[in-house]
């Protein structure tokens, strides 16, 4: 054993995992991304045991059918992932809750215990077409808090599944400043983070400050690094995130920031189970890309005592 792999901590509390947005995934059909058989080989192949569903309709939606495909795999299901705009109030309320009902649904019925919730863009992430203001009125922010905790506390009585709120670039939960106001006025008994490493980072975050503050309020983590010197770019020229993942700016690590070690042994500190589940932003991107990169990481974070 090398003096590097005996001075890595044994994080015990982290469950490493994937999801298909490391296969250059971000919709539930398109002709760009690689068809769900080969993301499940592949995602096993590269070591991983737990993965997201990705966009709701990417993988099957009968449970039966994707028990069956996940566990001829030795594959387990994480967290299902809900889009939502409740800042927008309570017209909006109805047509999220069905999108969610169909989401928990599935995950519920793969034994997950996690939602993770990403609010929608302020910009088209495709043509940078600018959709509303980036910044909330107080009254929105008010939408957005109780909005959220609502859909918590039903979520968690109907179908027993934990909201994780995924702070992202190009929507109004994204800074430090941003993030924080949203913890601190929502209930921590339902309102929880997945904390994004490398969306935080896109957006002038530290994740390490981010755990050895609010702790309690990290439920889930999603493991991404970010590029420096695109990320220099793209925020010099105001660069909306769906053409920055086409520029690279999201990097496979170590090759990043934020450095993950840190990041892994703060939450290890915590004393909680927690998911860390590898997410590379990259579509589109050639088929046959994402396996060697998942391996990669695989065995970095391995050699990281994860």
């Amino acid at each position: 054993m090398s003096a590097s792999s005996a001075a890595s901590p044994v994080l015990d509390r982290i469950r490493v995992g994937s999801a298909p947005d490391s296969w250059g995934v971000w919709f539930p059909d398109d002709d760009q991304q690689v068809p769900w058989r080969r993301f499940l080989d592949e995602v096993s192949e590269a070591g991983y045991e737990w993965i997201e569903l990705g966009p709701y309709g990417y993988l099957p939606t009968d449970p039966a059918v994707l028990r069956d495909e996940t566990a001829r795999r030795g594959l387990k299901v994480s967290a299902g992932t809900i889009f939502t705009s409740l800042h927008h109030g309570p017209a909006v309320w109805d047509r999220t809750w069905a999108h969610v009902t169909e989401v928990a649904t599935l995950t519920q019925a793969m034994g997950a215990r996690h939602l993770v919730v990403i609010p929608s863009f302020w910009r088209d992430d495709r043509t940078a077409e600018l959709l509303e203001p980036s910044e909330l009125t107080d009254e929105q922010w008010r939408h957005l808090t109780t909005g959220t905790e609502r859909l918590a506390r039903r979520v968690r009585e109907e179908f027993g599944l934990d909201i994780v709120v995924h702070p992202h670039a190009d929507t109004h939960i994204d800074t430090e400043e941003h993030v924080e106001r949203f913890l601190d006025s929502t209930d921590s008994g339902l309102v929880n983070l997945c904390l994004d490493t490398g969306h935080y980072a896109y957006c002038g975050g530290d994740s390490v400050k981010l755990i050895k503050t609010y702790g309690e309020r990290i439920g889930y983590l999603h493991l991404k690094q970010v590029d420096p010197a695109v990320l220099a770019d793209v925020t010099a020229k105001g660069t909306p995130f769906g053409p920055a993942v086409r520029q690279g700016v999201m990097c496979e690590p170590p090759l990043g920031v934020p450095a993950l070690p840190p990041v892994l042994e703060a939450a290890q500190d915590l004393g909680v189970d927690l998911f860390a589940i590898v997410e590379q932003d990259m579509y589109p991107c050639a088929p046959d890309r994402p396996l060697p990169i998942a391996r990669r990481t695989r065995h970095f974070l391995r050699s990281c005592g994860a």
